[in-house]
């Protein structure tokens, strides 16, 4: 593969300090898993870097490359289907000591993490770009192809829904 003229320009640097989080979190949110996630990551930069048609400004930049990244996982997912999978999640995973207040604290991020990625995927998309990446909903619902009413009844039905999921834990720590 060639690599276009253009792409030696730009700063792979600034492309993966600027893209690679955001493009791990909302690959996490789809597919629940972080080699897969990785995976999906590195091809979204790579398609940046190797994109030749220059983008409008900053925000249709940042848009681009969301979207490349939830079409990549939407792909890995429809393929899954086809392809058994062993369960790894059985296999327990060494970690270190924690002190109890930061032990109870990553139950409690557990515990909301475990109920935010139990959301149906619609609900979960828009929670995580509305409130993770702080997209106001209109953006969400051009991102993600769907109406702005939409977009505010999934987030309406996703705080419901984990309202009663998460019952009692705003009590349980300070924020």
């Amino acid at each position: 593969m060639q690599i276009p003229r253009d792409a030696l320009d730009r700063d792979p640097e600034r492309l993966v300090r600027d893209y690679a989080d955001l493009v791990l979190r909302v690959c996490y949110t789809y597919l629940r898993s972080t080699a897969d996630a990785e995976d999906v990551c590195q091809d979204t930069l790579v398609k940046l870097l190797l994109r030749e048609e220059p983008f409008r400004d900053p925000g249709h930049e940042r848009a681009w490359v969301v979207r490349v990244a939830i079409n990549a996982c939407k792909n890995l997912l429809r393929d899954y289907g086809s392809h058994p999978e062993a369960d790894l999640a059985a296999v327990p995973e060494p970690a270190a000591a924690e002190a109890p207040d930061e032990d109870a604290l990553r139950r409690r991020d557990d515990r909301v993490l475990a109920a935010v990625m139990a959301l149906p995927l619609p609900q979960r998309e828009a929670v995580y770009l509305h409130y993770y990446e702080g997209y106001p909903t209109r953006e969400v619902a051009r991102i993600v192809g769907a109406t702005d009413a939409a977009v505010r009844q999934r987030l309406s039905r996703a705080r419901a829904s984990l309202r009663d999921d998460l019952k009692g834990d705003h009590d349980d720590f300070p924020a």
